[in-house]
């Protein structure tokens, strides 16, 4: 198992982040209280939430999981993956996550749900996976390796936790391979990173770890049908996220979201599922 070391600034910089009390409010307010925090499927009139939940649905899909299988969900969030997987197919998922407030939240679900057997709730780094090599089935992501300082390190990290033949499958909100580096300077101010990856970055470094590419699955037009349904549930309440979250915080991430869309719109921005395998061999 891998000792913990002085971590990066933008590993601080993500936890002290989505420790604020305002965050935390927000995400509770902007997703109707659900357990799913992540980009979702639109086909219609859907909620959010049941939106977040078919990507959940979509993903496992790709997957062939039982009851003796071994997932690990990096940037868990609250845990609804986790208690999916758990609940509908019985496997076993350890949730490693920064967020000691998501994590609490995660950890009340779970035993609410009669889920503790099966979920264990790790507070740690996706760059420095607490766990010995070769021991996960799957390793499972939404929408968290953009917090990451250095994507090669977290490949190497998964790489190095997978038995062989397991899968590595995520989410991400990437920029276009076309996108100008100007572009999403105010998306990158709203939460606080210096770039984005992307489809072909993600693909060499896969190449370069040792994986074997799966699939991979554009849904870019999900991402901004997601956020323009995030800024009408703002517009909708604006005067209880001031309450919760106070207007200098609301106004922020209300811009924050008018970027994403705008961006989406120009295309600069892509997301999708990528779906790699360890080799057997």
């Amino acid at each position: 198992m891998k000792s913990n070391i002085q971590q990066p600034a933008i590993v601080s910089r993500t936890r002290d982040y989505y420790n604020s009390d305002a965050v935390l409010s927000f995400q509770r307010l902007i997703y109707d209280g659900s357990d799913h925090c992540s980009i979702g499927l639109y086909d219609g009139g859907e909620s959010i939430h049941q939106a977040m939940y078919r990507t959940v649905e979509k993903m496992a899909s790709l997957l062939l999981l039982d009851e003796s299988s071994t997932v690990l969900d990096l940037g868990a969030g609250y845990g609804g993956a986790a208690r999916y997987l758990a609940r509908t197919i019985g496997c076993r998922v350890d949730c490693l996550n920064l967020s000691e407030g998501q994590n609490r939240r995660n950890r009340k679900r779970n035993k609410e749900q009669d889920l503790e057997s099966r979920i264990c709730v790790i507070e740690g780094s996706f760059e420095e996976i607490p766990a010995e090599d070769g021991c996960y089935d799957v390793v499972w992501s939404q929408d968290a390796l953009l917090f990451s300082s250095d994507p090669a390190v977290v490949f190497r990290e998964v790489i190095r936790v997978l038995k062989k033949g397991g899968h590595f499958i995520f989410t991400d909100p990437m920029k276009s391979d076309d996108c100008p580096d100007e572009a999403l300077g105010p998306i990158l101010a709203r939460i606080h990173l210096d770039s984005l990856s992307s489809f072909s970055i993600y693909r060499h470094i896969a190449r370069a770890t040792g994986f074997e590419e799966v699939e991979i699955i554009g849904l870019t037009t999900q991402l901004t049908r997601h956020y323009r349904r995030l800024l009408e549930r703002m517009n909708q309440d604006y005067d209880a996220f001031l309450a919760a979250c106070g207007k200098d915080y609301t106004d922020h991430q209300r811009h924050g979201l008018e970027h994403w869309v705008a961006a989406g719109e120009k295309d600069y921005l892509d997301w999708g599922i990528l779906h790699f395998r360890k080799p057997v061999g």
